[in-house]
């Protein structure tokens, strides 16, 4: 099987990022590591200043518990929060650390993803590893 899954997690539906948690279980052997990424998408300039100043360190603290939560569950498991915009910093985060295995939830695709594409759109094309896409 798998020895380095990543899952990224997007906090939009629990019933998707269940669904990837129990196929990483599935692929991974009783030493793979599992990482849980999410990646926090940078705030425009504009909106910032509409925010409390504490906005990203409060943000950022919030979803790594939700990760730290998730990864408990797992065998060898941790959470990472990152910044940057999603589709690219997978990839990267992927390439970076070695991952054989992407596990990433979709979404029913709509008329704006088949003008720009989703984010596991761009994963599934440019992964360097194998990607497991769950609808």
């Amino acid at each position: 099987m798998y020895k380095n899954i990543l899952v990224p997690i997007a906090f939009d539906s629990d019933a998707k990022a269940e669904a990837a948690l129990a196929v990483a279980r599935r692929l991974a052997d009783d030493d793979s590591d599992i990482t849980l990424l999410h990646v926090m998408e940078q705030v425009p300039g504009y909106a910032i200043s509409y925010l409390p100043p504490d906005y990203r360190a409060q943000s950022h603290a919030a979803v790594q518990a939700e990760l730290d939560a998730l990864a408990a569950r797992l065998d060898h498991a941790r959470g990472i929060v990152v910044e940057g915009h999603s589709g690219r910093t997978i990839l990267d985060y992927a390439e970076k650390n070695g991952s054989d295995m992407i596990v990433i939830a979709s979404h029913r695709p709509g008329m704006g993803d088949m003008l720009i594409g989703s984010t596991a759109t761009q994963v599934v094309r440019h992964a360097k590893c194998g990607v497991h896409v769950l609808r």
